[in-house]
């Protein structure tokens, strides 16, 4: 099974920004316990600041890949353009967020690429991309 792991803007950071959000453990540490816990699971990661090279990482993956994990970050709540990339693939993707969206800012309180994925899940922490892992498996 082939899993894309894509992550957005500012998430190059985690383990560093704003802790008390986000947690002290950076990405790279937890996708190896991602991987030594699903070992029969190929993980490929992939993150960027930037939108349009977001939406070639999803059209690159969006016809071969079982699974896409996306957290969009900030770009869940203004991108169209990425919305439209996931309903032009046939890969299922979960939108993932480590911080509970609804409990911030209003702002955060809608996504617009969450109609176009199979579901999203928001709040646990980094265990919010293991628990997307479990929905495809």
């Amino acid at each position: 099974m082939n899993i894309q792991i894509i992550n957005g803007p500012n998430l190059n950071l985690l383990g560093k920004r704003e802790p008390g959000i986000y947690g002290s453990e950076g990405f790279d540490s937890f996708l190896e316990i991602l991987k030594t816990k699903y070992p029969s699971v190929n993980f490929h990661y992939y993150q960027s600041n930037i939108e349009g090279e977001l939406i070639d990482k999803i059209h690159e993956v969006g016809f071969d890949f079982d699974a896409i994990i996306l957290n969009a970050g900030a770009y869940t709540h203004t991108s169209i353009a990425i919305a439209d990339a996931i309903a032009a693939v046939t890969t299922p993707v979960v939108e993932v967020h480590i911080s509970n969206v609804h409990a911030r800012e209003t702002f955060r309180h809608h996504s617009m690429i969450a109609s176009n994925c199979k579901g999203v899940i928001a709040g646990f922490g980094l265990k919010s991309y293991e628990l997307a892992v479990q929905v495809f498996l």
